[in-house]
């Protein structure tokens, strides 16, 4: 068994791309995985808890003041400036225009910490972004859903943030006093071990996310090409300027982890605890995001590469 998940922790990027085929062309498994979805990045975020540590995930002070800034950069500055501009172009309230927000609202995918170490970078930084992003979401989306009314009802989506910060938090909490009791000094074969896990358990997750997407790639191709479009330079463009800002800044510890999770957000979330009508419209979109977000570890390597 050690030697299998071995074997699956060095194969990562090449199972990333296994997993989106397998949500297009098996939609039976999609469908059968879909409920377990909400299970699942639940058992992922204990897995990255437990892989990293307390000590690790914690870090300094000036950690968590540069955390900080990324957080509401990421969640509060970004919606905001994305708000302005639609309504400048007159855009606001259509499908485009209502998944980007929500989007740019959304708190760190719970796997970027995987896809930053996929690129050769540290996972504590885009860990601790998931974290606090979590806990400062339901204070981050007021101003936003409060200026834009079209997105839906702000106490139910402040529900369903407060029941995932809950959540994580016990997840993370347990995974932490696990790790503490039983694996302090994680490495060699164990670490290897558990990233193996990771790999699977991310595959796996795909899989179900790419529920709808495969059904409306067969009855309307070119609207899923064109929400495709959409997510490609969403995702990665927010990856490539966010990662140049910041090793402009001087933060190059911090730049290719904060510049993933910049692309890849939670959006899921929204689709828990907004009505029916407004994420209906969007779970090609999401269908479609999986594939950028998939392949950050091949697409943006030439950009993170490690010096």
């Amino acid at each position: 068994m050690m030697r299998v998940l071995a074997f699956a922790a060095r194969q990562g990027r090449a199972a990333l791309i296994l997993g989106l085929l397998a949500g297009l062309l098996l939609p039976g498994l999609a469908q059968s995985l879909k409920p377990w979805i909400p299970q699942m990045v639940a058992v992922l975020l204990f897995l990255n808890a437990f892989r990293i540590g307390l000590s690790k995930a914690t870090g300094g002070l000036s950690d968590g003041v540069v955390t900080l800034k990324a957080t509401l950069v990421l969640q509060l500055g970004l919606p905001l400036v994305a708000l302005a501009l639609f309504w400048a172009l007159g855009i606001t309230g259509t499908p485009l225009a209502t998944a980007l927000l929500l989007m740019l609202c959304a708190p760190s995918l719970t796997g970027s910490p995987n896809l930053t170490q996929y690129l050769g970078h540290s996972p504590e930084p885009a860990f601790r972004v998931l974290i606090l992003g979590t806990a400062l979401l339901p204070l981050t989306l007021i101003p936003v859903f409060l200026l834009s009314p079209d997105l839906g009802d702000l106490p139910q989506v402040l529900m369903a943030a407060g029941r995932l910060l809950g959540a994580i938090g016990l997840t993370v909490a347990a995974a932490f006093t696990l790790r503490r009791l039983f694996a302090r000094g994680l490495s060699g074969q164990k670490a290897e071990a558990v990233d193996g896990l990771t790999t699977i358990m991310l595959v796996v997750i795909v899989i179900g996310l790419m529920a709808a997407l495969g059904p409306a790639l067969r009855s309307d191709p070119l609207l899923v090409l064109q929400w495709l479009l959409v997510v490609m330079v969403a995702n990665l463009g927010l990856q490539v300027v966010t990662y140049k800002v910041l090793m402009r800044r001087g933060l190059t510890h911090e730049a290719a982890p904060f510049a993933v999770v910049a692309g890849n957000r939670n959006f899921a979330l929204f689709l828990i605890a907004l009505p029916a009508a407004t994420t209906d419209p969007l779970l090609i979109f999401l269908g479609c995001y999986q594939v950028p977000m998939y392949l950050t570890p091949i697409l943006m390597q030439r950009i993170y590469r490690v010096t």
